[in-house]
């Protein structure tokens, strides 16, 4: 089992305008996989995401971190560039997969900016905002998950066995 964080970012649910459904979401579609052992509601704003990505990564040793929100193209939307500069390594495959999924259903899936990467042990994806988008998307990598984390975490043996 998995130590996991979710973070949704939102200005209105940070100040409690709006009801935070993304983020429980998460939460129980990835039950199977690991425990949330830390779930924060933040604003759009880029040094706070930078600074609770580094504090869940180094400080609370969780092994994988969602976020939702914040991917797309309104000024406000900082996830992927808070990601991005807290990361050491990126990976791709990742958004690359739930884009492809999600343009099969609709073509605003092009617009999404959500990135992942590795910092220390901990793996960080970026989900979008909605509850529809988080459930599309996470239903695309969920399956590789398992084994991208045993290899990141240091529990799984061989990629070529």
């Amino acid at each position: 089992m998995y130590r996991i964080g979710i973070i949704t970012v939102s200005d209105k649910g940070s100040r409690g305008e709006r009801v935070d459904r993304s983020g429980p979401a998460i939460r129980e579609m990835v039950k199977e996989l690991g425990e949330v052992v830390s779930y924060k509601v933040l604003p759009d704003d880029l040094d706070v995401l930078k600074e609770e990505l580094v504090n869940m990564s180094d400080k609370l040793k969780i092994d994988l971190i969602l976020t939702t929100g914040g991917t797309g193209l309104s000024p406000r939307d900082n996830t992927p560039e808070a990601t991005l500069a807290v990361i050491e390594r990126e990976v791709p495959g990742l958004p690359e997969a739930m884009r492809r999924e999600s343009l099969k259903k609709t073509k605003h899936a092009m617009l999404s900016r959500a990135v992942a990467g590795v910092r220390n042990r901990t793996l960080i994806i970026n989900l979008p905002g909605s509850v529809k988008g988080v459930q599309e998307c996470l239903e695309v990598i969920l399956p590789a998950l398992p084994h991208g984390l045993d290899i990141l975490t240091g529990r799984g043996g061989e990629c070529g066995s």
